[in-house]
């Protein structure tokens, strides 16, 4: 997203914030919520239009959201949308985005509130693993002649009871509807929001031998220091990893030597 969209979904991550503070509000439910109207403006081009189109009214457009689902949903689920309307957007297709990821923050809320986001966050890179290295399983998971009732079925005989609620949840929603993003990249998406609700970059460490608990430590220490914000970790063992150890932050790819790798950005970064 950019420009006005990019403002329009800051200032509706405050709104879900603030809801999400109380524990009144059960987050969970209103991720459902929120996923649901994601799916009714996804299949409903026309009215994600009109809710969009910047001759319309605000508050005209508020009121449209809830007529049409304020009996459907919660107050604060309806009360979310409506603020989403009344803000201005790029493109019509950055409102359904910006839904889709509300919806992802308030499970990923639900999770930090029951003291499970760590555990998700290592599902969730888990079962991107999994994902990757099983060819059979990403091309069931992935084929559009399927139906999403036998995708989400498969993924309840894999997941139900070896991973977290809102970790199936997140995938299930993920696979069910792609919106025109790999599997891959919609995971690493949900890793990413996962991260950020402890203010937190990921990096994906891929080493030749497993790391020692104090090598883990120290990686996450340097990493912490080098982009001055806490690192989750992502581990995996590949023997192909050329140098011993390859880390993934963002864009950037260290490879080889880290200490040296991490020493040379430093001095890059002071210069």
């Amino acid at each position: 997203m950019n420009g006005a969209s990019r403002e329009a979904l800051a200032a509706a991550r405050e709104r879900l914030d603030a809801l999400t503070d109380s524990t009144s509000v059960d987050a969970g439910a209103l991720a459902e919520e929120l996923a649901a109207v994601t799916a009714l403006l996804d299949r409903e081009a026309g009215l994600r239009r009109v809710l969009t189109d910047p001759a319309q009214h605000a508050e005209a457009k508020a009121e449209l959201v809830q007529r049409l689902i304020g009996g459907q949903v919660s107050g604060e689920a309806a009360d979310l949308v409506a603020g989403l309307a009344r803000s201005r957007w790029s493109q019509s297709r950055d409102l359904v985005d910006a839904l889709e990821e509300l919806a992802n923050i308030a499970d990923l809320t639900a999770a930090e509130k029951n003291g499970t986001l760590d555990d998700v966050e290592d599902e969730l890179f888990r079962f991107g693993r999994i994902v990757a290295s099983n060819t059979e399983l990403r091309a069931a998971l992935t084929d559009r002649s399927a139906g999403t009732s036998a995708k989400a079925e498969l993924l309840h005989r894999l997941l139900g009871g070896r991973a977290k609620p809102v970790t199936e949840r997140l995938v299930v929603r993920l696979v069910s509807a792609p919106r025109g993003r790999s599997l891959e990249a919609g995971l690493e998406s949900l890793s990413k929001l996962a991260a950020e609700r402890r203010d937190r970059l990921v990096a994906t460490v891929a080493s030749a031998v497993p790391l020692s608990d104090p090598q883990k430590q120290r990686l996450g220490d340097a990493l912490a220091k080098l982009y001055g914000r806490r690192m989750h970790l992502n581990l995996h063992v590949d023997p192909d990893v050329v140098g011993g150890i390859r880390v993934k932050v963002g864009d950037e790819v260290i490879n080889g030597s880290i200490a040296d790798r991490l020493e040379d950005a430093a001095r890059r970064m002071a210069s």
